[in-house]
């Protein structure tokens, strides 16, 4: 049965040209068995006029506060009532501040500042310019920071002639990103997955250690995710400073052979492995039992490889699903790609760091995910989103 048969959805429509794309987002939607009421400002009729997608959904069009078609002086509470998720596709930079600060100068604004517990996702389209000035860029992070989901934007040729980002994404993907969502929500009892998380530590002596900056969150989000559906989780975490995700057994370990040997001991009955962890590549070869001084100008220091966890449960004689992370500071598809072949993965998430605002020490994150076959971008979003769409992702592909 699909994901969304029966579910009830309002779209909001704001004032871009990308506005066409919503007549087939809304088919699309129908035909998977939701129910679509639509929600315009007064800009978005400027574009596709509120008939048509009265025809398209099959429900009268919402458009103003105050009018002869207002049944209730209520109407904005009812129908974030009615809904089960709200989506504004197109997006504006306009609506999207409004969002962020909570202005309700409209029937589409009012009604989101009237949600409680019904999710929000909003489909961003505006030109790249306006996508890339610090102002709508810091509104995403809000929204995004508050649990507001950010579907988007894609790049590409735009209205104005330019090429970048700031389209919205088109009406499969967002159909997807919808079905996604209400996935998370059916069960996957009887599935195993282990995952490991956050960093390890090598020992140069007892004070010094080679690490690196990963935070574990990505890990613990997918963790999270994945007990969300019902599946029966095991996380391997190295040290990091956030606390495990309730009812998740989690077995903390500091080294890349101790990770090893925790991910072995719990692998054998799994059906999904996950590996988020930026296990150090080296370790020193002879740790010095004593603190080092510093004495001498220059110090050399042996060091040896550890093991390579992620290609040893690949290389099981009957290996649970594997997928594999690559974070990487250039050639990103180069370098995942060339991963998920030699380490013979099903499937490798690949994400930029050294940037600002995604990947390590921060809470949003961006990945492209391969597989043999296949791609698919999951654009900026919070980690926790992320995580959710991920894990939908690979259900998906477990499943086939």
């Amino acid at each position: 049965m699909d994901e969304l048969n029966g579910k009830k959805i309002l779209l909001g429509i704001s004032g871009g040209i990308a506005a066409y794309k919503s007549i087939e987002l809304i088919r699309r939607l129908n035909d998977s068995g939701a129910e679509v009421r639509v929600v315009m400002t007064k800009s978005a009729t400027e574009f596709v006029t509120p008939l048509t997608f009265e025809a398209i959904s099959g429900n009268p069009v919402h458009v103003e506060m105050f009018g002869p078609r207002i049944k209730s002086a209520i109407e904005h509470v009812e129908l974030a009532r009615w809904a089960d998720l709200i989506v504004i596709a197109p997006a504006t930079a306009n609506v999207i501040a409004k969002l962020t600060h909570g202005i309700a100068d409209d029937l589409l604004t009012t009604v989101c500042l009237a949600l409680t517990d019904i999710d929000l996702a909003v489909a961003p389209a505006m030109n790249l310019g306006m996508w890339k000035n610090p102002a709508t860029q810091e509104n995403i992070a809000s929204l995004s920071g508050r649990g507001i989901k950010i579907w988007g934007p894609a790049e590409g040729f735009q209205a104005c002639g330019e090429i970048g980002s700031g389209r919205m994404i088109e009406a499969a993907e967002l159909a997807d990103h919808v079905r996604s969502y209400f996935a998370v929500n059916q069960t996957y009892g009887g599935v195993k997955v282990v995952i490991t998380a956050g960093p390890t530590r090598e020992p140069l002596d007892p004070v010094r250690f080679i690490t690196n900056r990963s935070s574990g969150k990505m890990g613990y989000e997918i963790a999270s995710a994945c007990a969300e559906r019902g599946a029966e989780v095991v996380l391997v975490s190295g040290p990091v400073s956030i606390a495990a995700p309730e009812g998740i057994k989690t077995i903390d370990v500091e080294t890349a052979q101790e990770m090893h040997d925790a991910v072995f001991a719990n692998i054998v009955d799994a059906d999904i492995y996950i590996g988020t962890a930026a296990v150090a590549d080296y370790r020193a070869a002879t740790p010095a039992e004593q603190k080092i001084k510093k004495s001498a100008d220059e110090l050399s220091i042996e060091l040896t490889k550890n093991p390579d966890i992620l290609a040893d449960v690949a290389a099981m004689d009957t290996p649970p699903f594997t997928v594999g992370f690559a974070a990487e500071t250039n050639d990103i598809e180069i370098y995942a790609k060339g991963k998920l072949q030699k380490k013979k993965l099903k499937m490798i998430a690949a994400n930029q760091v050294g940037v600002s605002g995604t990947g390590f020490d921060s809470d949003n994150n961006k990945l492209h995910v391969y597989w043999n076959g296949g791609d698919r971008e999951l654009p900026l979003a919070s980690k926790a989103e992320l995580a959710r769409e991920l894990v939908a992702l690979i259900m998906e592909h477990y499943d086939a």
